[in-house]
């Protein structure tokens, strides 16, 4: 897999695009004007792996706030802007390390202008953020909601941007559609250098929106299109951040602690699977470490077929092995095998 070049950019002391790692991003669900209540939740988000927040900046008030939010954060801080330019102004007077412009509400090129200006005194980088469901109206007019529409939303703003010396900015073309997702960064990916925010908007509740999230993020970094994501789910950010890192990871992408396989079950399997694997990952999820641990179902699946993985466990009934690259450390009975577990893994400094 080649990644696609694509110029560096600052957000914050955070690198994207060039040969920097793939950025984990996630946006809060709080009141941005509740100061204490957001940096909570990005203080969660920041144990979670999440390297940049985004925050909603819905009026004024909020703007003010980031002041107070961006100093108590070891993370850079987005302000997402729709509709009032000067929220994005004060926004970036207020500490914000990069901006969110969505083109179809930000009010034109004009108003985009006084916000460039502003960011490039403050060294701070701005977000070209097309939306599938806030196009301009002239577009959507011509070429419905389709990659046409969405491609030349983002290029009119490139453009006008680079038209007045600024270049500092980062470019993301979502769409709920994952076909339409995919298909509009692979059109554009082809016209500029840009770094590219990938993700599909509006993806749903945790399971859906996760299974959107992999095929559209997932198809897209397969093919080196991308520099930052964002998984948009309904619901708690801290998934986001989570499922994110199992993209990055099952593409070999990031390494970011442990990598866990388990087989689907069938008619051998004699132990409760499901929960002793889920039980496991709870255990082991903070470890840094980049190994594979296998909890596999019986001795098939066992140190057989899951030879491969660092540690791993297999039931049987009553009976558990433990085992460490496909050779057996240890028999045990089935109601220890997790403490037994957990013990392989302290004496190798691995917990």
């Amino acid at each position: 897999m080649t990644r696609r070049y694509t110029k560096t950019i600052n957000v914050g002391n955070v690198k994207i695009g060039g040969d920097s790692p793939i950025v984990v991003q996630s946006m809060t669900n709080t009141d941005t004007r509740d100061v204490l209540s957001t940096v909570s939740q990005i203080k969660l988000l920041e144990d979670a792996g999440c390297e940049i927040i985004r925050v909603a900046v819905p009026d004024e008030e909020a703007s003010s706030k980031l002041k107070d939010i961006r100093k108590n954060i070891n993370i850079p801080l987005i302000a997402d802007i729709h509709f009032d330019y000067k929220l994005a102004i004060n926004s970036i007077i207020n500490g914000a390390d990069c901006v969110r412009i969505n083109p179809g509400n930000i009010g034109g090129f004009e108003k985009l202008r006084k916000v460039a200006e502003v960011a490039k005194d403050y060294n701070v980088s701005l977000r070209i953020g097309v939306n599938s469901g806030s196009l301009e109206k002239d577009l959507l007019k011509s070429y419905g909601i389709s990659v046409k529409s969405i491609v030349v939303s983002a290029l009119r703003s490139v453009e006008f941007l680079e038209s007045i010396g600024f270049t500092n900015f980062k470019v993301s073309l979502k769409a709920s559609s994952v076909p339409l997702t995919i298909d509009s960064y692979r059109a554009f990916s082809k016209l500029t250098s840009y770094p590219l925010h990938i993700g599909v908007t509006e993806a749903g509740t945790t399971f859906a929106g996760a299974i959107k999230s992999a095929i559209g993020i997932g198809t897209l970094l397969s093919e080196g299109i991308g520099d930052t994501l964002r998984v948009s789910l309904t619901g708690d950010p801290i998934k986001e951040v989570e499922v994110a890192y199992e993209i990055l990871k099952s593409l070999n992408l990031r390494n970011n602690g442990p990598e866990f396989i388990s087989c689907p079950t069938c008619g051998r399997t004699e132990i409760n699977l499901e929960e002793l694997a889920v039980e496991v990952e709870k255990k082991l999820k903070h470890i840094k470490d980049n190994i594979t641990i296998a909890v596999m179902g019986c001795p098939v699946n066992g140190p057989g077929e899951a030879r491969g993985a660092d540690y791993g466990i297999a039931g049987g009934k009553g009976v558990g092995l433990i085992f460490k690259k496909g050779k057996i450390l240890k028999k045990v009975k089935s109601e220890h095998i997790l403490d037994e577990f957990l013990k392989v893994l302290k004496e190798d400094n691995i917990l």
